[in-house]
């Protein structure tokens, strides 16, 4: 179930921080009854965007598929990227 609080509840600082940290989901502020703000810990800021990355290279790596990429032998992809950060 999500965590919503009004906004007036922001002055609780150490409170927010607590529950945002064991709870490890978003808090949602609202301001006059409609959703205003989204709180977090860091650490799950950092999981939701370590994600969104592996999400957008899965989505970029789909499109170049379907627009004609070529599929590469493992090994030879492994060679080039050596080569290319390791010389």
């Amino acid at each position: 179930m999500p965590h919503i609080i009004p906004i007036r509840d922001l002055r609780k600082t150490n409170e927010i921080s607590e529950a945002a940290h064991k709870e490890q989901q978003p808090i949602f502020v609202t301001k006059n009854g409609y959703s205003d703000l989204v709180v977090m810990s860091s650490e799950l800021y950092d999981r939701i965007v370590r994600e969104n990355r592996i999400d957008m290279a899965i989505s970029e790596s789909e499109r170049e598929m379907a627009d004609g990429g070529e599929l590469m032998d493992l090994d030879q992809a492994f060679d080039q990227l050596n080569q290319k950060y390791y010389g």
